[in-house]
């Protein structure tokens, strides 16, 4: 793959037009394939396949574009442009999927013979044909067809709310007592005495942590859990409708069965039966470290009864400080973002085998970094890293393809969105970089498939979290801690600082894993019964799962994002924890660099992609099927 070029992104006053050319001359090199398909069938299974690869190459680059910059490029006009063109992306794929000319070719196909990943491959196209309604009658067809682009529509309108929705608070600074100095400094005081903080991830997370004034925190709380109200819950009502709607044309009870159909968990009924058993393991962790939340509280406020939402990260720092000797403030201290990004660099680098060269390149903004990825001396991809907020910008963490990997056709290339400080970070937010890279590791080195549809991340959807998560024991580790987290001075982060950090954090993950429950309750619930009053059932879930009461006024669904992505399937966090726990056992705790474990790893967990079940990738690594064991153990402890 070294003669592999990168793809050439253009300067910022050839944006627009160098993405509609690229978005349209893909999906134009796509129905002139599909056409050719038609019109000269090849004979052989295997010619089929490889003109049935190329036009999802084509369509992959399409939308992976598109996608892409209508959440991250600095102008509007191109953000808009991109919105457009995934529109047209997603209609192709709809008229792709509900093409019956098509189904007939690849349904007619002679298997034997096929090799093993080419077989794979037909029986997946098989499966997505029948679950886009290609066998319905032409009526059935129209409408499913209606149906995906509304979908999408109303999907892009839900996301666009909440990125453009930017609250604040005004506060004196004296409200503010608690700050970190360096944040305290960034936040000057306007001419009227007041200081305006907004809703974004760098104000929010500190004053909900550190703020001791209740009602700061209380006043973040509620502009931060009011994004996309009201417009987004009208969104929401139509979006789920039509999801609905969606599968029980295809014959489906509800969306979760529609959708969890092709994940690990097999069944929509089974995602309740998931969140119940997370409840439960978690009941006495959350139970227990609630009470001592509360307790603290108390000292405080003696009348106190309840932890409220605005309550839980500022009592949680404050429990870590003064019962588990862990100030959030000295530990920042360790975390200089500059230093942070290239000790990620040098420890996922040691640990996969790669090296990550920076490069010069066009990118769409001047915070943006790019790098070569390099293996055994070969480029086998580029990676782009974005990492501050700016306005219209995507406010989460996430990974983004740029172009997905084929081999000796095209280099994987992803792009990390994130929203952090550019000075110093707190510990969480290192531990997030470390979660989303193992995104964009997984990416680029399962880039090297003969088939796109098993390129990158494309395993199973409730899998896809599992290597992610299992990345975040690296940044807990000391020893891997002490090659990168230095303070001003120069001075290491001692082993002893974090050693009661991770004490700390296994603090309250049995009320975490209960407010995750909430969450998949949410995403599962809102998809499998229509409520006329969606804030009004979230309160009733809230009251079922969380250790935390809901806080007047405030509407948490209308800016949860993973109700578009991830849809009825929120409950994929906690499924791949309990394998990503099972996986890290593995590992030696000791040396988490030892070579033999960490490429076995790479081989067959991550370079793979999606040309296997992840049950087979996980059982190939361990050598054994994956259990509950390791995470029920770890939520003991």
């Amino acid at each position: 793959m070294t003669d592999l070029h990168a793809l050439a992104l253009p300067a910022a006053d050839h944006a627009l037009t160098w993405l509609t050319d690229r978005c349209d001359g893909e999906l134009d090199r796509a129905r002139q394939l599909v056409d050719r398909l038609k019109a000269a069938p090849p004979t052989s299974a295997t010619d089929v396949l490889q003109q049935w690869n190329d036009i999802a190459i084509a369509l992959g680059n399409a939308g992976s574009v598109s996608s892409l910059m209508a959440e991250v490029h600095p102008q509007p006009a191109v953000r808009e442009a991109a919105e457009s063109a995934m529109q047209r992306v997603d209609a192709f794929s709809t008229d792709l999927g509900l093409d019956r000319d098509l189904f007939d070719i690849v349904s007619g196909l002679p298997t034997d013979g096929l090799e093993p990943s080419a077989r794979r491959l037909h029986e997946r196209a098989l499966r997505d044909f029948r679950r886009s309604g290609v066998d319905r009658d032409e009526g059935v067809r129209a409408r499913l067809k209606e149906l995906a682009e509304q979908e999408l529509l109303t999907g892009q309108e839900f996301g666009r709310n909440i990125r453009e929705d930017v609250r604040t608070i005004t506060v004196t600074p004296d409200q503010l007592a608690g700050l970190p100095q360096d944040w305290l400094d960034s936040h000057r005081a306007g001419e009227d005495g007041r200081v305006t903080v907004t809703t974004d991830y760098p104000d929010a997370i500190p004053v909900r942590t550190f703020a001791h004034d209740p009602q700061t925190r209380l006043a973040m709380a509620e502009a931060f859990l009011t994004v996309g109200w009201p417009a987004n819950d009208a969104v929401l009502q139509r979006l789920f409708a039509l999801r609905a709607e969606h599968a029980s044309v295809l014959g489906y009870d509800t969306w979760a069965d529609y959708d969890a159909e092709v994940k690990m968990i097999g069944a929509g009924s089974e995602i309740g039966a998931f969140i119940d058993r997370i409840t439960e393991l978690s009941g006495p962790s959350a139970q227990r470290d609630h009470q001592v939340l509360l307790t603290r509280k108390q000292q405080d406020e003696p009348g106190a009864t309840a932890v409220e939402a605005s309550d839980v990260q500022y009592y949680s720092e404050v429990v870590r400080r003064e019962q588990y000797a862990v100030d959030g403030q000295l530990v920042r201290t360790y975390f200089d973002f500059t230093r942070v990004r290239q000790g990620l660099l040098d420890v996922t680098g040691r640990l996969f085998g790669l090296t990550w060269q920076q490069v010069e390149a066009p990118v769409w903004h001047e915070d943006v970094a790019a790098y070569d990825v390099l293996r055994d001396g070969a480029r086998i991809g580029r990676i782009y890293l974005d990492l501050h907020p700016r306005d219209g910008k995507y406010k989460h963490a996430a990974q983004f393809d740029l172009v997905r990997g084929v081999r000796d056709r095209q280099l994987p290339e992803g792009v990390l969105v994130c929203n952090f400080n550019r000075g110093l970070m707190e510990h969480d937010e290192v531990v997030t970089l470390f979660h989303e890279f193992g995104h964009l590791v997984h990416h680029v080195l399962a880039g090297e498939q003969e088939w796109m549809t098993f390129s990158g991340v494309a395993t199973e959807w409730d899998f896809v979290e599992a290597p992610s998560q299992m990345l975040e024991e690296w940044a807990w580790d000391a020893d891997v801690l002490a090659t990168f987290a230095t303070n001003a001075e120069g001075e290491t982060i001692p082993a002893d600082l974090v050693h009661r950090m991770r004490e700390a954090d296994d603090f309250g993950k049995g009320f975490q894993a209960r407010t995750q429950m909430f969450y998949a309750a949410v995403s599962l619930d809102f998809h499998v019964a229509r409520h006329d009053d969606l804030t009004a059932r979230l309160r009733q879930l809230q009251a079922k799962y969380s250790m935390f009461p809901y806080l007047a006024g405030t509407h948490m669904h209308t800016a949860f994002g993973h109700l578009d992505g991830y849809s009825s399937g929120y409950y994929t966090y906690m499924w791949s924890l309990v394998i990503a726990k099972d996986m890290f056992s593995a590992f030696d705790r000791d040396d988490l660099f030892a070579p033999a474990v960490a490429q076995r790893y790479r081989d067959r967990v991550l370079v793979p992609g999606g040309s296997k079940d992840a049950a087979v990738l996980v059982s190939n690594f361990l050598g054994r099927a994956y259990t509950f064991d390791a995470y029920a153990a770890w939520l003991a402890e």
